[in-house]
């Protein structure tokens, strides 16, 4: 019975790891498919796809690069910053995030200054 369970918990420790990489292989179809739409101005349907994949993984800083992206395109400016910041709390060694996030804050701060006055 002991030597039972043992096999089962060791089944489950086995497969989270195979549930996690399927996840994250559906979330990278979503992001893909969503820069090919995008590349075709179509930001609606890009949005769409990379807000489903940050539903599948939620671990996926890619994708939240991608929302934050999208949501720019859109106007949909707190948004964007949520989503760079989510991404950069993810993987905050990754430049090709933080330059995204330092561009958007740039022009976007700029923007606002402008408004202000």
């Amino acid at each position: 019975m002991m030597l039972k369970a043992l096999a089962l918990a060791a089944a489950v420790i086995v497969s989270a790891p195979a549930a996690a990489l399927a996840q994250r292989g559906d979330a990278k179809a979503h992001v893909e498919f969503g820069i090919k739409v995008a590349q075709n101005n179509l930001w609606k349907e890009a949005i769409y796809r990379w807000e489903r994949a940050v539903q599948i993984d939620p671990e996926y800083a890619q994708a939240w690069n991608n929302l934050g992206i999208g949501y720019e395109q859109e106007g949909r400016f707190d948004d964007a910053r949520a989503a760079y910041e989510k991404a950069i709390q993810l993987e905050p060694k990754n430049q090709m995030i933080q330059q995204n996030y330092d561009l958007f804050k740039e022009i976007n701060d700029r923007t606002k200054r402008r408004s202000d006055r």
